[in-house]
């Protein structure tokens, strides 16, 4: 193996052997003297074990336990002399020989676990430090990170005869393996191996300690240490813990990277895909997730021999993350990479995979060098970059020297050299201008090490590279120099020349084996030598513009009989011999070429547009998939396997798709209002022409059960409906009628059932908060009946709708709105009957299904799906209010932008829209009713929503509330005897709510007395006037503003309410907001606005007086509970 080929871990101990040498050239010296001195006093100590061995028990275990106490002093003592950089002479005593060697080794252990766990506080757990560097190459994780004068030491000595050493070197290598919570204890609890003579024991607390534990009994290799290239795929990924699990991702991010991971008997391929990292194997079909980043996946990187990912994402708590591509599994995390919030824009890792550099994604960019083989969590060295210099959105080292980078923006280029020992970094960017070679250059795209080690290449857009001549100072060129260097000494970079390659633009450039290769924007891969001489090139593939070339690791064959490599073009036409190579280009494409032969493959073809589009067939496993491209494309989710697509002409995407319930037709909407209805197994036209009655995109598409109707919706606000007509014995579609029945965007377009008939109704929800149902059967051409307007809300707005499963007797409409709440309407009457918490995970819901089910058993129960902004979640009907019936995975950190179920209720898909990828769901039921039962049973769940609990200080005070309401509506001054009941009368209700701070509009409290009062109405046809208290808490929890009252909220209403002045702020007239309380929102008199500004001003005392006697229903109550019914309308308006 050579250096540059040797694992990050051994590098590392070979500085560190540099550094000791350095620091402390006498510490070798002194560490052999002990150790001879200690073999000369063998003899001595073995004679007095021989005597100790005919003491008693008790004895030997109270002396053992002194000299225990005894070596932990010396080996403070040890410790104190070791960190005094060896500057002075360590003298010890003959008989003292045994206890310096033992403090050194307790020294090392000590030492090494007080390092882990300084470590573990920084990186958030135990575990990512156990798997910081990679196990498989690590010897001592404790000495090499702290203290590698010791493991120097021991290997300069080489006495494999000394018991202490030999042990020294056993603990070492297991100590990295080993629990950090498991390593102290560890080392103290090995007990002697079974046969041991006793005396032995007494030769040295240190064998007693290390030496005779059996090696089973020691914490196995790490996985990370001991797996081969092929345990990825052989992993059992059949079962899951968690309710959502990702076990497919359909499309990929192609303005990244695509790399060959593996070839051989396996082709191997990792690319990026939203928030997550996929390595997929083509042969088998199979993919294998690394997820762990909260956004979406900006730059990544693999090592030369394809072992270490790094990956890096953009957004809050932006993370930095090493992965072991043999086993998947995260080996190192960067946290605080970027406090900012800004992320990593460009990302590389040296040829030895020991260092790691990163450029942010600022206006300032900053560009860092990571020793993340020594589960560092700040950078070693940091440069900030200029504005002048642009945007630097390429990186890379030279693969000859890992102190050596590269990068450039569109219009500079920059050198950089990393002085470690000083921890600098310096660059070079000279200025580039078209009179620098009196020629256009062009903008950069990528720019490398040229393979002469002494010049740099920067392709352009122009279809030219410039050479730069490197510098290097002297100093350089034996060594990193040993102090910080001077202006003078610092290495630079010149132009020297600009070489007109070829007239395409240059989109890649790399080297592999001897050649220079690029990739253009007319799909043409080229091959160089060292002198820019054209060697080979691939024109006739008729590919897109090249986004990215990875070679195999894996070194060509050499050419035999039986070869067949294209020539080279030379005049002797010799086989031009390459490695295989994986090709991605700019349509969403990727293929792999097989040199011998020159055959080319397609491996993926996935949209290259944002995908908004998805639905699933009603009873196969099948999905369609819409792009803005315009290409619609079948897959068989349960074989992973693509079936036919279709492209329609360029400029049509498409926006929505829908199934038919019979699953014969797929109705598509596109983006410029065109209607397509196809057949759903080869996606041909059913009409002779497509139906055009909108200008713009067309959001939704719906058919009624029967599929006799079909309605769409545009973000122009507008319902169209088409139905079937049989003409001449065959089934037509053809237009009937549409209107703009909303002032604002429609978030649902629903067909249902009439109960009382098989007819289909059509309903419609829009963000201007109105429900609308439309009367098909007096509906006729042009003319769209309206049957009911419904207004949902009072100051959110809905965000979905849909029809609710029948648990209950009584039929209802779900919907969800901004607030956070879920509402069941009767679909009927469209009364709220109840209002719910819905799923609180950052962001509301935006769209919503039934799980579907495939037998009666199940009809029992059912579940929700959902997604909001950025997850996709769970939840367990019917819904209640419980947080614990509710699990949410981010799924596409960017935006949602479709949600579709499989027909057996197996799996949940996600369109992601701009990030350009579909996301297959896994659902595990029975691990979502796991989280159920933990959460606890009745009211259980619910005490958690309030602070302190059932036991807390508000929970009190709602208990002393609800028995004082009981008081008020028996009479505060009766002399008669008082009733106590589990009850309250349903009138007393919003003063109760008021008294606790919460203060619903006068709709809420009519919300909550329908929702009380008909709560069993259906059952028993009787309506309750009476609440208890658990019930009580219920309508509290599930009313109120999930977030409290903010002032940000408040800001924000005078915002809209008021006007900018001319100092620019937002402010609002004395005259026109009281003109607002009292014509706009709930009804409000001048004798309540002014007792309501007296209470807030303080100016009403009534708030401080006795309570007085209330006993009517409509009594006025307290001073207190009155100013809070007027802070209520009050709020309520704004």
């Amino acid at each position: 193996m050579s250096e540059t080929e040797e694992s990050p871990l051994k590098g590392t101990e070979k500085d560190g052997e540099t550094e000791m040498e350095e620091e402390n050239p006498n510490y070798s010296e002194e560490l052999e003297n002990i150790q001879q001195e200690s073999k000369d006093d063998d003899t001595v100590a073995w004679r007095d074990s021989q005597e100790a061995e005919e003491w008693g028990r008790a004895e030997e275990e109270e002396e053992e336990a002194a000299a225990r106490e005894k070596t932990e002093e010396k080996a403070g003592a040890a410790q104190q002399e070791l960190f005094a950089e060896g500057q002075e002479e360590t003298t010890v005593q003959p008989q003292e020989i045994p206890k310096p060697v033992i403090s050194l080794e307790r020294l090392t252990l000590t030492e090494s676990q007080s390092v882990m766990s300084e470590t573990s506080s920084e990186t958030h757990g135990s575990d990512e430090l156990k798997h910081s560097l990679p196990s498989e190459q690590s010897t001592s994780l404790s000495s090499q990170l702290e203290f590698p004068e010791l493991a120097v030491a021991s290997s300069e000595v080489g006495q494999p005869s000394s018991p202490e050493w030999q042990s020294s070197g056993e603990l070492g290598e297991n100590a990295d393996q080993m629990p950090q919570n498991e390593l102290g204890q560890e080392t103290r609890d090995l007990a002697p191996e079974k046969g041991q003579r006793r005396q032995e024991k007494r030769i040295s607390y240190l064998i007693e300690e290390k030496e005779v534990q059996p090696a089973a009994s020691i914490s196995e290799d790490s996985l990370v240490s001991t797996t081969t290239e092929d345990i990825l795929f052989q992993k059992d990924d059949s079962g899951s813990m968690y309710p959502l699990t990702m076990t497919w991702s359909f499309g990929w991010n192609s303005s990244l990277a695509v790399f060959y991971v593996r070839d051989a008997t396996q082709r191997v391929l990792l690319y990026a895909s939203a928030h997550t990292v996929v390595i997929y194997n083509v042969f088998k079909n199979k993919q294998r997730h690394l997820q762990g980043h909260p956004n979406v996946i900006t730059c990544f990187c693999i090592s030369e021999d394809r072992r270490w990912i790094a990956t890096a994402d953009k957004g809050p708590n932006c993370l930095i993350m090493i992965w072991d591509s043999f086993t998947g599994i995260p080996v190192h995390t960067l946290f605080d990479s970027c406090p900012e919030g800004n992320g990593i824009r460009a990302i590389a890792i040296t040829q030895d995979a020991k260092y790691l550099a990163t450029i942010s994604d600022a206006e300032i960019q900053k560009v860092c060098i990571w020793r993340w083989t020594l589960a560092a969590e700040t950078p070693a060295c940091t440069l900030d970059l200029p504005k002048e210099y642009g945007f630097q959105n390429y990186l890379t080292f030279n693969p000859t020297n890992n102190k050596e980078l590269v990068s450039n923006s569109k219009t500079q280029a920059i050198y950089y050299l990393w002085y470690e020992e000083g921890g600098i970094l310096t660059h070079s960017a000279p200025l580039l201008t078209e009179k620098t070679f009196n020629k256009h250059v062009g903008k950069f795209s990528q720019s490398i090490f040229h393979l002469n080690l002494t010049q740099m290449l920067s392709a352009t857009m122009e279809g030219k590279l410039v050479v730069w001549d490197i510098n290097r100072s002297p100093p350089f060129v034996d060594g990193p120099p040993a102090i910080a260097p001077t202006s003078l000494s610092l290495p630079y970079i010149k132009p020297c020349k600009l070489v007109h390659l070829q007239n395409e633009s240059i989109t890649v450039l790399t080297t592999v084996d001897s050649y220079i290769v690029t990739g253009d924007a007319k799909g043409h891969i080229k091959f160089y030598d060292h002198t820019l001489s054209i060697v080979h090139w691939y024109s006739h593939f008729n590919l897109s513009s090249i986004r990215s070339l990875s070679f195999s690791k894996t070194p060509a064959t050499p050419p035999t009989e039986r070869s067949n490599y294209p020539p080279d073009c030379t005049l002797k036409g010799d086989p031009f011999v390459i490695r295989n190579f994986i090709i991605g280009t700019s349509d969403a494409t990727v293929y792999h070429l097989t040199a011998d032969g020159t055959k080319l493959e397609k491996l993926l073809v996935e949209p290259k547009d944002a995908i908004c589009a998805i639905s699933c067939h009603p009873y196969q496993p099948l999905i369609a998939i819409g792009s803005f491209c315009g290409m619609i494309k079948v897959w068989d989710y349960e074989r992973k396997k693509y079936l036919f697509s279709r492209i329609f002409e360029k400029g049509v995407g498409v926006q929505s798709l829908t199934y038919n319930p019979e699953g014969a037709l797929l109705g598509a909407g596109f983006t410029e209002g065109t209607v397509y209805i196809l057949d759903a197994m080869s996606l041909e036209n059913e009409t002779p022409v497509p139906f055009k009655y909108s200008r713009s995109n067309v959001t939704h598409i719906s058919f009624s059960h029967d599929s006799q109707y079909m309605a769409t919706a545009d973000v122009n606000f507008t319902v169209a409906v088409y139905r079937v007509k049989v003409k001449s014995g065959q089934r037509v579609w053809e237009y009937l009628a549409r209107l703009r029945s909303h002032h604002k965007s429609i978030r649902s377009l629903l067909f249902g059932v009439h109960l009382d008939s098989n007819e289909p109704r059509l309903l419609s929800l829009g963000r201007d908060r109105l429900l609308i149902e439309y009367n098909l059967l007096r509906s006729y051409r042009d003319h769209l009946n309206v049957l009911d307007v419904h207004r949902t809300d009072q100051g959110s707005h809905p965000t979905c709708m849909i029809w609710y499963p029948p648990l209950v007797k009584e039929r209802f409409l779900l919907v969800s709105n901004s607030g956070y709440k879920v509402k069941l309407f009767n679909s009927t009457t469209k009364m709220c009957r109840k209002t719910l918490l819905g799923p609180v995970f950052g962001s509301p819901i935006e769209q919503m299904q039934i799980l579907p089910v495939k037998t009666a058993v199940e009809l029992q129960k059912r579940y929700l799906v959902f997604i909001n902004t950025d997850k996709v979640g769970l939840q367990i009907l019917p819904v209640d209010g419980n947080p614990h019936k509710t699990s949410a995975i981010i799924c596409h950190p960017n935006g949602v932008a479709g949600l579709a179920l499989s027909y057996d209720g197996r799996y949940a898909f996600t369109a992601g829209g701009l990030d350009r990828s579909v996301l297959q769901w896994e659902i595990n039921l029975s691990a979502l009713e796991a989280a159920v039962s933990l959460g606890g049973e009745d009211l259980t769940p619910f005490y958690s929503l309030v602070s302190g609990g059932r036991e807390g200080k508000f929970y009190r005070e709602l208990e002393d509330y609800f028995y004082y309401s009981q008081l008020r509506s028996q009479g505060i001054d009766t002399m008669e005897t008082r009733k106590v009941s589990e009850h309250i009368s349903l009138s007393e209700l919003p003063f109760v709510m008021r008294a606790i701070g919460f203060y619903p509009s006068e709709e809420k409290i009519e919300d909550m007395f329908n929702e009380i009062r008909f709560s069993e109405y259906v059952d028993t046809g009787q309506i309750i006037d009476k609440i208890s208290l658990p019930d009580f808490l219920k309508i509290y929890l599930n009313h109120r503003p999930p977030f409290g009252n903010t002032m940000h909220n408040i800001w924000k209403s005078f915002d809209i309410l008021g006007y900018t002045n001319a100092k620019g702020e937002k402010a609002i007239q004395r005259e026109d907001f009281l003109k607002l309380l009292l014509t706009n929102g709930e009804h409000m008199t001048e004798d309540e606005m002014s007792d309501c500004f007296a209470s807030l001003l303080g100016l009403n005392p009534e708030g401080w007086k006795s309570e007085p006697a209330a006993s009517s229903v409509k009594g006025t109550g307290s001073g207190s509970v009155r100013a809070c019914s007027r802070v209520l309308r009050f709020r309520s308006v704004l």
